[in-house]
């Protein structure tokens, strides 16, 4: 019989036909083969059947007729949830590896080579565009030298704990400044609208290469995670030491180094200082400026230089913090919330107001609000969720879009008394900065009137990083909040009537946005809900402008504005993108010098 089974066996490997049924019936001599497979599938199953990946090898062996003992690996590659109807979904393409294993790593690795000796590029920065870039370079041949004004990201970590503690805020070192950037302790999140303007997946991939969860490969919204992010930073700058580049921490650059020997300017370097020695430093090689979105000190250089800049408008509004519980409930349709197997619900709103956009911005489920602040007499707020967006929180940014005519138009009807209210910001040194005097002051209009809200919001906060709040339905009714609930900001909070001294303009549209969205999602408006004043770091109040095809700004040659802070990004993976292209232009003019 066995002989029978080789001989049939055999003819099956080389028969000439395109299905081949064979049945055999042979109790006596049983047969035992175990046939290596790989299935793809799509399902749409419920939460608990797609929880983990034996909820799933479950699910494939009742509905899809799989021995699940023969099932050795599930791997996921796309998961999304919809809860658009009260019954919830999740939606999941997964292979399934049945008597075999895979033999590949669920993300594609780059290959990094040695760049010692190479010609080297200045990039200012070590935030994601910064990394990013660094990392390209390094793939294309050339030796990255990164210049950072903060410390690296485990140091850092020791001076945001001081913000709570001393209620001050090192200007050098804090949730913006540092290696990592702004992104670095501010929650990791990597879901982006920018998939057009570079490889996404590369992005996702360089992150799970040096330590991240291969879910942000699959998740609809990946993100990394506060608590997580800087073991992965740490590692992305091992890899760019390891190959030969530099990392210089604490220092900060000044100015550009120009040769002007030639029909157009050329930057041939950077200026910088030691900060903790006073050091005068020079790094030469073309720049790319990565510098994030909250580097006033090179806005300001850039304008002085006369260096081609330009307004930008922003996002200014609130923190808005709601229990996570309630925002569970309202998402998830359902007085249980979340359950046990979804995980804490997200939200995303907008709508038009007196022709602006309001919207809700940098959403973290299970997460804190943090003080921003970059400097003194500043309070600014921003929103980080650990991995596991665990808290009993969720807050997001609330924020109403700024263009800068109205800016401007502001600060006119400022200095013509027009404003009615006692507006903090909206005094008569408000108005000429806002307005500005000087083509300067124009071009850094939007920044100068961040700045004075930043201001204003400290001044409401006891001139400490106690930051001014008020609960959410007493804002839109315009009442005082004589108490408030209990928050995860870690500084403190303090009562303040924020529709009385925010600027009209934003108090006005975020009263309608906040009804409209009330209205759409029961629940929603409540005073159980906290605003904590202010958000204004959406994105850079400043485009540094560059050529659209050779990234390279538009008069200074060997100069690769880069990232969220150049305006040309909004968030870890589109600055990440941004990186990259600015790397593969700069390596292209290197060529041609």
């Amino acid at each position: 019989m066995q002989n029978l089974v080789a001989k049939i066996l055999s003819f099956i490997t080389t028969a000439n036909c395109f299905t081949i049924k064979l049945f055999i019936f042979a109790p006596k001599y049983p047969i035992n083969v175990r046939l290596a497979m790989t299935y793809e599938y799509q399902l749409r199953v419920l939460p608990q059947q797609g929880y983990n990946e034996e909820a799933i090898k479950q699910y494939l062996s009742r509905e899809k007729g799989l021995d699940i003992r023969t099932i050795n690996v599930v791997r996921v590659l796309k998961k999304s949830i919809d809860a658009r109807q009260r019954t919830i979904y999740v939606n999941l393409k997964v292979r399934a590896y049945v008597n075999e294993y895979p033999d590949d790593e669920a993300y594609q690795p780059t290959e990094y080579p040695n760049v010692e000796g190479r010609p080297q590029v200045v990039v200012v920065g070590e935030g994601p565009g910064g990394l990013f870039a660094a990392l390209r370079l390094i793939e294309l041949g050339y030796r990255p030298v990164i210049v950072e004004r903060g410390k690296d990201v485990r140091e850092r970590k020791k001076d945001l704990a001081a913000i709570t503690r001393t209620q001050k805020v090192d200007p050098e070192s804090n949730y913006c400044f540092g290696e990592g950037g702004a992104g670095a302790y501010s929650d990791g999140k990597l879901y982006t609208r920018s998939k057009k303007r570079g490889n996404v997946d590369k992005i996702l991939n360089v992150f799970c290469q040096h330590g991240a969860s291969t879910s942000i490969l699959y998740d609809a919204h990946p993100h990394i995670g506060t608590d997580k992010l800087p073991r992965v930073i740490e590692n992305m700058r091992n890899t760019i030491i390891r190959c030969g580049g530099e990392v210089h921490f604490q220092t900060k650059m000044t100015s550009l180094l120009l040769d002007n020997n030639g029909d157009t300017p050329r930057v041939v370097g950077a200026q910088a200082v030691c900060l903790p020695t006073g050091q005068e430093l020079t790094f030469r090689g073309p720049v790319i400026l990565a510098t994030g979105h909250s580097a006033r000190d090179v806005y300001r250089y850039l304008a002085d230089a006369k260096i081609d800049i330009e307004p930008k408008g922003i996002a200014v509004g609130v923190r808005l913090e709601h229990p996570a519980s309630l925002i569970d409930q309202i998402q998830y349709h359902s007085r249980n919330g979340k359950g046990k197997y979804l995980p804490t619900a997200e939200y995303s709103m907008v709508t038009q107001v007196d022709g602006r956009g309001v919207y809700s911005f940098c959403m973290c489920p299970g997460g804190f609000v943090i003080p921003a602040a970059t400097g003194p007499e500043q309070i600014v707020t921003n929103g980080m969720s650990p991995a596991n967006r665990g808290t009993q929180w969720s807050n997001s940014g609330m924020v109403v879009e700024i263009r800068p005519e109205d800016v401007e138009n502001e600060a006119c009807a400022v200095a013509e008394g027009a404003v009615v209210g006692s507006n903090a910001i909206t005094d008569s040194s408000t108005a000429t900065t806002i307005k500005g005097s000087t083509a300067s002051e124009h071009l850094l209009s939007v920044m100068h009137f961040q700045e004075q809200l930043e201001r204003a919001t400290w001044q409401q906060g006891n001139m400490r990083q106690t930051a001014p709040a008020q609960r959410m339905a007493d804002f839109v009714n315009g009442r005082l909040s004589y108490d408030l609930p209990k928050s995860s900001y870690a500084p403190g909070l303090i009562s303040s009537p924020l529709h009385f001294w925010m600027p009209p303009f934003i108090v006005t549209r975020l009263q309608q946005a906040f009804k409209f969205f009330g209205k759409h999602h029961h629940g929603f408006l409540t005073n159980e809900a906290v605003m904590i004043a202010s958000e204004t770091r959406t994105s850079s109040p400043v485009r540094i402008l560059r050529d659209r095809d050779t990234l390279m700004h538009i008069s200074l040659q060997g100069l690769f504005p880069c990232g969220e802070g150049a305006g040309y990004a909004g968030g870890i993976v589109s600055a990440g993108i941004d990186g990259e292209r600015c790397a593969e232009m700069c390596a292209e003019y290197l060529k041609g010098l």
